[in-house]
């Protein structure tokens, strides 16, 4: 099923028209409301600059002081009613925008901007925390590249209907007052169908000293080093944005030499761009959360972020260009790519780092987990302004500014994983897999979602661990011949993903005790352990017996057992069909077609290993 059918359920839709329309108003009125200050009340340079300045600072404001109480009330109650709150709430802010936009208040329009952003603040952890209860597991990635896309689109259509709206001459005010109260009651009548999402943590007990609990919230994100480093990754993408947002106005006018139209299209350009890269993780990730596209984002931000500077940099010749005009320019479609594709790189980072928090944090701590995630991106956020300032003080322009940003990536993305080789191990596990094979899967829904489970599959290619590995929902201990363990490059894929070395009891009889010990303290901990019962990779294609060395596991650990086959390895790059030397040439069959089937989950009393090894050659059939 496609991601897009999300939007014909009930547990989706009206959730994604809810936050897309909350998206679309904040943008409106903030633009609506610097249109307003900037061009049309008449102030001295020195009085719009503050204002422009002072905006984003209350904006940002309630999510240092909030952000620790949004994620508690998110725990303890019921998530739709406080969304339907909220949304009430933004109708009411929208009603007092009206004013300050009829009267030219503008200090009654600063204090609608700081209560946008208490509304933000609170809608935050809920945003992120209901989708795991809405979705299934197979959805969770496509539903955040959905709501990734429509965020951006939601926010680029803001803040151009902002614009255009207040500078309709004489009505403008009235224009900007009147979309932006339609369109929060339209979203609070969308929450009206969103179906409960019921309190993960009921009994937790609400702190309301703001200080103290940011540390606690922040103490509980950084628990998980793999959930805090991906807080980080997605703190640094809001970095990259806000530098590469901030400095476009300026681009546009000095390095582009174009007008508002221009501004315009560039920021569609990036809008259009995330979106696009934000759907494509689905596809790319096979519907799993695939954290292999973290490193590929990056990669993409640091190219065309490098690219679009010696695209163009320096002063414009010319100025005051229109969209038309400047894509008639000599090197303009480069710029064009570049921008489109620092957004496509910008969605494949980021949606996997959500959905990989949202299915590995705690449920009942993911609120609040995202609360600490909201206080991060805040501070991130106040650091891209200082980091372009700062640069633009020095007197780079902001070509030079983005090339900082892009050099800048490599440095925190390299940090970021050494901390946890897992996303680098996931990247080579997902190029390798989807260079050499074209997978299909079947049956991954029959791996329990929780606990201890046994896998038992066929052993056909040294590729076997990271073909199972890229195509399973859940991280998997693999049990695998301590020679294969050792191979060079994959010996750190696997070290990474704590696969467990084993040998054969006359070659080192500790590595195999130790291994039976790692294979129990793994089921005793709840997690999941496949194991390869042949002993060895298949010589002619045909399987071996399986040998009685599941028995023991299961006798000392009963868990569920699922049998799983892969089809058509046989002759692949890795099997022992060819020689050394012929696996050392353009293996016969590059891009082979292989499938994985996983069965249903056979209780342990039932689970012997004649009857698993019957069971696996049942689903192999004759693709060896």
């Amino acid at each position: 099923m496609s991601q897009f059918a999300l939007f014909g359920k009930r547990r989706f839709a009206p959730f994604f028209c809810t936050q897309a329309l909350a998206a679309f108003n904040d943008n409106a009125f903030r633009n609506a409301l610097l249109m307003l200050v900037a061009f049309q009340l008449g102030l001295d340079d020195h009085a719009a600059s503050l204002y422009t300045n002072l905006a984003p600072a209350l904006f940002i404001v309630p999510f240092f002081l909030f952000s620790a109480t949004a994620g508690q009330l998110a725990e303890k109650f019921e998530k739709t009613r406080i969304i339907r709150w909220v949304k009430l709430f933004e109708i009411l802010a929208m009603v007092v925008a009206a004013a300050g936009f009829i009267t030219h208040h503008v200090a009654l329009l600063l204090v609608v901007l700081f209560m946008m952003g208490v509304h933000s603040t609170v809608f935050g952890p809920i945003k992120y925390a209901i989708l795991p209860q809405a979705l299934k597991p197979g959805e969770l990635v496509g539903g955040n590249g959905l709501v990734e896309m429509g965020t951006q689109l939601a926010m680029l259509i803001g803040m151009i209907a902002g614009n255009e709206l207040m500078r309709v001459a004489g009505v403008g005010p009235w224009l900007a007052s009147g979309a932006t109260i339609g369109v929060a009651v339209v979203g609070y009548l969308a929450s009206r169908a969103i179906p409960p999402a019921p309190a993960t943590a009921p009994d937790l007990t609400l702190n309301w000293n703001p200080f103290s609990e940011t540390a606690r919230v922040i103490g509980i994100t950084h628990a998980d080093r793999a959930v805090w480093n991906a807080v980080l990754g997605i703190s640094w993408f809001w970095f990259f944005g806000t530098v590469l947002i901030a400095q476009l106005p300026i681009y546009t006018r000095e390095t582009l030499g174009g007008n508002g139209s221009v501004y315009t299209l560039v920021l569609t350009l990036f809008s259009v761009g995330s979106g696009v890269g934000a759907l494509l993780c689905e596809k790319l990730s096979s519907r799993r959360v695939e954290i292999g596209l973290v490193p590929l984002g990056a990669f993409g931000l640091t190219v065309f972020g490098v690219d679009l500077y010696f695209a163009r940099h320096g002063i414009s010749a010319t100025r005051g260009l229109d969209w038309l005009a400047f894509l008639h320019g000599a090197g303009s479609w480069r710029i064009v790519l570049d921008l489109t594709l620092i957004g496509m790189f910008a969605g494949l980072y980021v949606v996997p780092l959500f959905a990989f928090v949202q299915a590995r944090a705690p449920r009942e701590k993911l609120s609040r987990i995202i609360a600490g995630n909201n206080i991060m991106n805040a501070i991130f956020i106040v650091a891209a302004a200082g980091f372009g300032l700062g640069l633009y003080a020095l007197g780079l322009d902001a070509a030079q500014i983005f090339l900082g940003a892009a050099l800048l990536n490599v440095l925190v993305a390299a940090y970021i994983f050494t901390l946890v080789p897992e996303f680098i191990m996931r990247f080579i596990t997902w190029v390798l897999v989807n260079t050499l094979y074209r997978v299909r899967a079947e049956g991954g829904q029959n791996i329990p979602e929780e606990g201890p489970a046994l896998l038992v599959c066929n052993h056909v290619s040294f590729m076997d661990p990271l073909l199972l590995m890229a195509n399973l929902r859940r991280p998997v201990r693999f049990v695998m011949y301590y020679k294969i363990f050792n191979v060079p490059l994959l010996q750190f894929v696997f070290r990474t993903a704590k696969a467990i070395p084993i040998a054969g009891q006359k070659e080192d009889p500790q590595v195999l005790q130790q291994a039976y010990d790692a294979i129990d303290a793994a089921l005793a901990d709840g997690e999941v352990v496949c194991i390869f019962p042949e002993g060895a990779l298949t010589r002619d294609g045909d399987m071996a017996p399986f040998r009685p060395g599941v028995e023991k596991i299961l006798a000392r650990r009963p868990v569920p057992v699922v049998p799983m086959a892969l089809r058509g390895l046989w002759g692949s790059m890795w099997s022992r069909r060819d020689s050394t030397l012929q696996r050392s040439r353009l293996p016969r069959r590059f891009r082979a077609r292989v499938e994985l089937v996983v069965d249903a989950p056979v209780s342990p009393e039932h689970a012997s290993a004649a009857s698993l090894e019957a069971r696996v050659r049942e689903l192999r059939g004759d693709m060896a």
